[in-house]
């Protein structure tokens, strides 16, 4: 899985801001809001990481279980898959 190039995450305080840059934000002129786990899984999808790798992740930082960061994965993959962010899923 990879984030669509164009796409850039700042981050201020806890709070991370997904926007388009370059071309891609004359068609995505929204921006997206994360949170400390986004901004965790965003950067780890930078490096192509795969979804057992996420859901690794979630469950060491969080202490929670593997059905818990399965189903918290996939609303933020769908969140991001809705708004066209992420390939090769």
């Amino acid at each position: 899985m990879n984030i669509k190039k164009g796409f850039l995450l700042s981050e201020i305080d806890d709070t991370g801001v997904v926007v388009a840059t370059g071309k891609l934000s004359k068609t995505f002129n929204s921006m997206v809001t994360l949170n400390e786990s986004g901004i965790m899984l965003w950067k780890k999808l930078e490096t192509g990481a795969t979804e057992g790798e996420l859901i690794e992740a979630l469950m060491k930082e969080y202490s929670i279980d593997e059905k818990t960061a399965t189903e918290d994965l996939q609303t933020f993959l769908n969140t991001l898959k809705g708004a066209d962010i992420i390939e090769n899923c």
